[in-house]
């Protein structure tokens, strides 16, 4: 993974940008928890395109309260990758919807949930300007972006 800053921020509030360029054999994943961890960066925003050997994508199951896993098993296109970083309490986490190109030209859908990556996959990420959090949703479960106050009280969980 090569990570480069191509815009600096500024004590106005302006955002950092960095290209960040994965080679095969990355974990995209865990590459892009480390930039943030390494950066600083408790909120941003993310585009990539590239191509993976393989990845599970997730479709969340609201009965299970979990994702359903849909592996995809060979060499497919990024044709897009989406998705936001937030500070959490175990450090920086990851919000990523893929939509990946099978050679057929189907293509398939869902959250990223891991992915080997080949050749390359090609990621800009973009700081915001406001400091993000996540806060765990007592119906679902699932961290859910808290954009107001971070520290008010969760009104679903005093249900």
């Amino acid at each position: 993974m090569q990570v480069k800053r191509i815009k600096e921020g500024g004590a106005d509030g302006g955002q950092r940008v960095f290209a960040v360029v994965f080679q095969t054999g990355d974990d995209p994943i865990a590459g892009l928890k480390a930039v943030a961890r390494d950066e600083g960066l408790a909120a941003s925003s993310l585009t990539a395109i590239g191509a993976f050997r393989r990845g599970v994508l997730g479709f969340f199951d609201f009965d299970r309260k979990d994702y359903h896993r849909i592996p995809v098993e060979e060499q497919c296109e990024v044709v897009s990758l989406i998705g936001n970083v937030t500070a959490g309490p175990d450090g920086p986490g990851l919000h990523l919807h893929a939509v990946l190109g099978r050679r057929d030209g189907q293509a398939v859908a869902g959250h990223l949930l891991e992915a080997e990556v080949h050749p390359t996959l090609e990621v800009m990420l973009t700081e915001s300007p406001a400091h993000l959090v996540r806060r765990k949703d007592a119906e679902t479960g699932l961290p859910l972006l808290a954009p107001s106050d971070p520290e008010a009280p969760d009104p679903k969980a005093a249900s």
